[in-house]
């Protein structure tokens, strides 16, 4: 199997910013008040640049044509029940195993060596959240963890397409808001499609907070 590659979008900082809070609030849970912010976003969708900008208002159009029932529906049973389909990037590369919690904890020091207290409902690993600190921190240290799990964002994008999502969609936005993958990581990304994460199943040494919906500080 090979794993499609997106082409870079060239962005300045500012535009990038926007791009991955957009993309955040789209892969927050789509609640009342989701479909409610969604026309807005449409508006900030279209000034980003190709290849990004259309991919979101694609997004946002199909969605706001969407049941909203359906949609949430989906979003549980994409998110919440697929293995190759988690939104807790460090799963990735560790799965439900020992060194879990250790990929936790170096999220956590991620955030406070920029200055970013972290005090969200979800893991502190969840993209939605990891981009909202990417667009709203300024901080250099959000594009190096990005970049550190971008094998993850990959997977994520690879089963997405192949499930046919409209997710799938936010994640190719992303995605080509990111460096170019190496040879390195498209080893892993291609390994981690055909093999999924590690299933051996433990118990976790840092203390987890409740998962739910939305998952971010807004």
């Amino acid at each position: 199997m090979t794993v499609a590659e997106i082409p870079v979008v060239r962005m300045d900082s500012a535009t990038r910013a926007g791009a991955h809070m957009l993309a955040s609030l789209l892969l927050d849970y789509p609640d009342d008040a989701w479909f409610a912010r969604l026309p807005e976003l449409r508006r900030h969708a279209v000034a980003l640049p190709a290849g990004v900008g259309d991919e979101l208002t694609g997004f946002i159009d199909a969605a706001l044509s969407t049941d909203p029932l359906a949609r949430q529906r989906d979003y549980v049973g994409t998110f919440d029940l697929k293995r190759k389909c988690s939104m807790y990037l460090s799963y990735y590369a560790t799965g439900d195993t020992r060194r879990r919690g250790a990929a936790l904890v170096a999220f956590l020091e991620a955030y406070r060596a920029a200055g970013w207290e972290f005090d969200a409902a979800e893991l502190p690993d969840y993209l939605p959240a990891v981009l909202e600190f990417s667009a709203r921190s300024g901080s250099p240290i959000a594009g190096a963890l990005l970049a550190a799990h971008r094998d993850g964002i990959e997977v994520l994008r690879t089963a997405l397409e192949g499930m046919a999502s409209p997710w799938a969609a936010v994640i190719r936005a992303v995605a080509a808001s990111l460096p170019p993958v190496d040879a390195a990581t498209r080893a892993r990304v291609l390994a981690l499609v055909n093999d999924g994460p590690p299933v051996e199943t433990v118990g976790l040494n840092l203390p987890m907070p409740t998962f739910g919906h939305p998952g971010s500080q807004r």
